[in-house]
């Protein structure tokens, strides 16, 4: 089942178009990677999947509901992590996610049963300090635990890693994965590599549309050969090669790379190294990264 669905979808401000025709699906338990450049309409495709945006054209559903402009009914689906949330800096984390509790209407017993396991989850279960003395990662830690307080069908983190440390990455990243099974998550952010590590499918968006989707493997199939590299032992031998095979980039004075290279390239460089009893150090194939993807499409 797709827990969220948006049906060409446009937005425009004034004359200026920033979403066209929009369309894809979240499938339920996964973790949704939405990237693209600074101005792709990231943010504002979210906030108009939590109905603070209005739509002129298409069509958006959460958990099979249509989302309406100014009416929070389908967000009872949905748990929200912006980039920088905000709190009541004087409170300790257990105030907090009982005042949230409260303002969603849940009970009493509910609140604290949930605020125990979620402070668990994000590793704050000890911590009795204020708000005001977290640390970025900390307090992102907490902005999780506040989204999942009401057990949401989806999760919307809008760049939860900027500005954190590989540490702290690495701890919102765990976190994420270990809710999958939970809810289901759309992650935006500009970290590639964190999108390669835990997300299953992902959707770039370009210039208001979007340019590639699918599962990261399906996405990798469809880039061209990032070609192999070859390591020599010696300088002379490196230029040799390179002056019999000019299509390779010389990256240092051993170091040869051949960014489109395919298999048939690759097998007759082996072959002249080998007729020739040329030393190499090593000859890597290149696999394809998203970074690498990402940059082909936005250079289009």
């Amino acid at each position: 089942m797709d827990i969220l669905t948006l049906s060409h979808v446009s937005k425009k401000f004034g004359n200026q178009s920033v979403i066209n025709d929009l369309s894809f699906s979240v499938p339920e338990h996964s973790i949704f990677g939405f990237i693209g450049e600074n101005g792709a309409g990231k943010t504002t495709t979210m906030k108009m999947i939590l109905g603070l945006l209005s739509i002129d054209t298409g069509e958006i559903k959460v958990n099979g509901e249509t989302v309406s402009f100014g009416q929070n009914k389908t967000n009872q689906y949905i748990g929200y992590l912006p980039d920088v949330p905000e709190f009541y800096d004087y409170m300790t984390p257990m105030e907090y996610l009982r005042l949230c509790g409260m303002i969603t209407g849940m009970n009493k017993h509910e609140i604290t049963t949930r605020s125990t396991e979620l402070l668990a989850l994000v590793g704050l279960e000890n911590s009795k300090k204020r708000i005001k003395t977290f640390s970025r990662g900390m307090k992102q830690r907490l902005g999780i635990a506040q989204a999942l307080l009401n057990s949401p069908k989806l999760l919307i983190c809008d760049e939860p890693t900027s500005a954190l440390d590989p540490s702290g990455r690495k701890d919102i990243l765990d976190i994420l994965v270990s809710v999958k099974q939970h809810t289901t998550i759309i992650f935006s952010t500009h970290v590639l590599s964190d999108i390669e590590r835990v997300c299953d499918d992902v959707a770039l968006l370009h210039n208001g549309k979007i340019a590639l989707q699918g599962s990261l493997e399906e996405v990798k199939e469809l880039y061209r050969s990032s070609g192999f590299e070859i390591e020599f032992k010696q300088d002379s031998d490196c230029t040799t090669f390179a002056n019999h095979f000019p299509e390779f980039e010389q990256i240092h004075s051993k170091l040869l790379l051949y960014p489109q290279g395919s298999d048939t390239d690759m097998k007759n460089a082996i072959n002249y190294i080998a007729d020739n009893s040329i030393d190499i150090i090593k000859i890597e194939k290149k696999e394809p990264t998203l970074e690498n993807l990402f940059m082909e499409v936005v250079k289009k």
